[in-house]
């Protein structure tokens, strides 16, 4: 049932013996109201006054005998059927059961889960064994095996290394050991103490909750702030009375009362108007602060004056007032903001950058922030991201805090704020929703040329289910692929190389005749290249995606841009490569491994583009110009770190990397090199890390695009 104003997010009923009819949604006329039919009689229902401008939730006493309930919106007379739903106590008696078993459920699946886990380590190792040593360990290696098989069956059996962000239960622990560990300690006396003014549009917010926003404020331990409160000509009088009671209680709060209702956009420009601090903070008018909050950021403006915004990490306060749905947030990101609004609350903008670009813009009410966000750092790249949770998020039903779809509006207004970042820069490209964020496919008039190199050493089977793939799939016609041959033997291969040069025009063949080192040969094999972009690629890869090179190329040639990298599959269809993190497990990981194709990872991280330190070489895409830019792939690093290290320089120039998760291949993982000694292989190994860490411990200790409240063992887990 389809109404043009009104959007139910949830309507069932529940209590076994008390049955009630419980209704959530959002409504875009506030002048709408609604009546509650049950067996064609109306009934008295009860609204929660404390939602936001377009919520609404109806909750309605029932009996037994009630069978069929209708809920109908009611506009200039007109009244529409929204909702209809059915009574019965064997529906409510199935939904407690399944609410009571639910937690069972849920240990019966992590038990499970952990055997399962058990006996694919066990078969992981034993190929691992046969592969590398043929299951002829030298004594040399037992205890390094050992001592990493039972740091993996203790990962596996105590589950307990890591907790699970998503999982409020786990969060909460999180947050006690966190408590216990790391004791709140009285700030210390700061030489730069600028002034921020709290920014607060207010709209019919219950008396509680405006009061658990304010004193939260005024508890901060930092003092030199003013609040600056914009009511949008309230109705509940609840709202008024609070707002002027607070007013006498401290001088730093200033209010102004609108005239009009305007909405988010205007209301808070009007709070803006009266701000007169160096910096303004915005928060939602039944939200709470961290009672360090604006300590933190004020401290992060002492170690550097220059920051123009500074965001925080945040969570969300459900209605029972229990910490939930934590934001660890990445450092400044472009490529993500375009993507979502991840950096939301808690953020602190200075106000003369706000007033040049003229505030918040009406008609973008729902996506607001994310609008003012992005037009901000188009005027200023000083971004300070602070990892700590400062800001909490209330989860009333109706908002967008509670879930996106009651705000379906929001997401549509959101789409037309980063299509408009697009034009504002100039750049040609798609905006599409996709899992309740944003996906930005780039236009171009003229394809690029590409080369793909593909080093190879013998090994034609693999080689040819790769180039296959490449050449049946491929979805564009400006490309070469160059074949390096490094010290090929085997006759399968030269066979190959023949019938590929007779059948496609852009195939050709490069030689590399000396010892195995991955820099060098592609090294070689770019400065044969004419095109306008590089894609360096593993031959034991197998494409799934036919545009791959015309999206991927798309990124590579936006100017901030450094490596593009795509997701890698393993052939049971698990995540090889989610782009990589560094300092867990050592120098680097690859994010979400081992994690299902379809999983969309945590805040999304799987589904859309997302910036990150670095991209595997086994497939990514770079401009020509910035490859010889930084010197190509060291040369220093035979075998191991080199595309960390290639990613880092990129960094280290000002580029940001970017993974595509919308591009997908297959990854076989290290088929075609065989191995040196075993001694000899370690050696090598154990020189390019000491060379990592010589030379990028700076990125190693704190990736800056990894919150560092993250495992440094396991990715985007907390660590118990």
């Amino acid at each position: 049932m389809k109404c043009d104003y009104v959007h139910i997010e949830e309507a069932r009923v529940y209590g076994v013996k008390n049955p009630k009819f419980f209704v959530i949604g959002s409504v875009m006329d506030k002048n709408a109201t609604f009546k509650i039919l049950a067996d064609g009689k109306e009934i008295e229902y009860h609204k929660l006054p404390n939602l936001a401008n377009c919520g609404f939730c109806l909750e309605a006493e029932l009996t037994n005998d009630m069978k069929k309930l209708e809920v109908y919106a009611i506009k200039d007379g007109k009244e529409e059927l929204i909702c209809v739903r059915e009574n019965s106590k064997m529906h409510r008696i199935k939904t407690k059961i399944r609410k009571t078993l639910e937690p069972f459920e849920i240990k019966i699946k992590k038990i499970a889960h952990v055997f399962a886990s058990f006996f694919k380590a066990i078969g992981r190792g034993f190929r691992f064994l046969w592969r590398e040593h043929h299951l002829l360990v030298p004594p040399t290696l037992w205890g390094k095996y050992l001592k990493d098989f039972a740091t993996k069956m203790k990962e596996i059996f105590r589950g307990g290394l890591y907790l699970d962000p998503g999982t409020p239960s786990d969060y909460q622990y999180w947050l006690k050991r966190q408590a216990l560990a790391y004791p709140r300690e009285e700030p210390k006396k700061l030489k730069y103490n600028p002034k921020i003014s709290m920014v607060i549009p207010v709209y019919n917010v219950s008396r509680e909750l405006l009061s658990d926003c304010l004193d939260s404020i005024l508890n901060q331990s930092y003092t030199n702030f003013e609040i600056c409160l914009a009511d949008d000509k309230s109705t509940n009088k609840e709202t008024i009375d609070t707002l002027k009671e607070y007013m006498k209680k401290d001088e730093r709060i200033k209010v102004v009362f609108r005239k009009e209702n305007g909405h988010i956009s205007k209301a808070t420009n009007s709070a803006i108007e009266i701000a007169t601090g160096e910096f303004i903070g915005l928060m939602d008018n039944d939200d709470t602060l961290d009672q360090d909050a604006l300590c933190e950021v004020a401290k992060l403006l002492n170690e550097d004056k220059t920051l123009d915004m500074i965001y925080t990490d945040e969570d969300k306060l459900d209605m029972k007032g229990n910490r939930r749905d934590p934001h660890f947030k990445a450092d400044f990101s472009p490529d993500t903001l375009l993507s979502s609004n991840y950096i939301c609350h808690f953020c602190v903008l200075r106000k003369k950058i706000v007033d040049k670009i003229g505030g918040f813009r009406v008609g973008y009410e729902g996506s607001q922030d994310h609008d003012l966000f992005l037009r901000f750092t188009e005027v200023s790249d000083r971004v300070g991201h602070i990892p700590k949770v400062l800001y909490h998020w209330r989860m009333i039903p109706g908002s967008t805090a509670a879930t996106i779809d009651s705000k379906s509006y929001a997401l549509e207004r959101g789409k037309k704020c980063v299509e408009d970042a697009l034009k504002r820069r100039k750049i040609k490209g798609e905006v599409t929703i996709k899992y309740n964020h944003y996906l930005v496919e780039y236009k171009y008039s003229k394809e690029p040329s590409i080369s793909i190199i593909i080093p190879t050493k013998d090994h034609a089977d693999d080689t040819r289910k790769c180039l296959v793939s490449v050449f049946d799939k491929t979805n564009y016609k400006n490309y070469e692929v160059v074949l390096v041959n490094n010290n090929s033997t085997e006759q399968e291969l030269f066979d190959l190389i023949d019938e590929f040069k007779k059948k496609y025009k852009n195939f050709r063949v490069v030689d590399a005749p000396i010892p195995f080192n991955y820099s060098k040969i592609n090294n070689m094999a770019v400065k044969t290249c004419k095109s306008d972009y590089i894609v360096l690629l593993n031959n034991d890869t197998e494409l799934i995606t036919g545009d791959w090179l015309k999206i991927m190329v798309g990124y590579a040639m936006q100017k901030h841009i450094g490596t593009v990298g795509v997701k890698l599959l393993y052939p049971d269809n698990t995540i090889q490569h989610g782009g990589v993190v560094l300092g867990v497990g050592g120098i680097a990981n690859h994010a979400f491994l081992g994690e299902s194709r379809d999983s969309i990872g945590l805040y999304a991280r799987l589904a859309l583009p997302h910036n990150y330190s670095a991209n595997t070489a086994a497939c990514f895409m770079v401009s020509r110009k910035k490859y010889d830019e930084v010197g190509g792939l060291e040369e220093e690093l035979m075998v191991a770190y080199n595309d960390i290290d290639f990613n880092l320089k990129l960094l280290e120039k000002g580029y940001y990397n970017v993974f595509l998760p919308q591009v997908e291949l297959y990854h076989y993982e290290s088929k075609s090199r065989g191995l040196d000694t075993t001694t000899e292989k370690y050696k090598r190994f154990m020189k390019e890390q000491y060379y990592m860490y010589e030379k990028w411990d700076k990125y190693i200790d704190r990736d800056p695009f990894y919150n560092k409240n993250f495992s440094i063992t396991k990715s985007f887990y907390l660590d118990k």
